[in-house]
């Protein structure tokens, strides 16, 4: 496995409408590294945004689509998507305020 540093481990946040009605039970969702796993995501969010608290971490991987163009056939690569649970107690993330 590769030296994952914390800084490497949330790639981007997801802004989907699903994942904006969660924040307000303090779930927010983010795109993370492959290799990443729940231990390491939870200490990347704890590290990255002051404040926070981890209560719990769901991952999921999702398959790359098939696309085509004309008649090459192409695969678009693999993701993995976390949702991370806050404690009650815990301070907001701050990206995702005024949205």
């Amino acid at each position: 496995m590769a030296d994952i540093r914390y800084y490497d481990v949330i790639l981007k946040p997801v802004l989907t409408e699903k994942s904006m009605n969660e924040m307000g039970t303090k779930k927010y969702t983010f795109l993370v590294h492959p290799d990443a796993n729940k231990i390491m995501i939870a200490e990347a969010v704890e590290k990255m945004f002051a404040g926070t608290k981890v209560k719990s971490v769901n991952t999921m991987n999702l398959d790359g689509k098939n696309r085509r163009r004309g008649l090459v056939v192409g695969k678009t690569a693999k993701t993995k998507k976390a949702i991370v649970t806050l404690t009650e107690d815990s301070a907001d993330i701050e990206i995702f305020e005024g949205l």
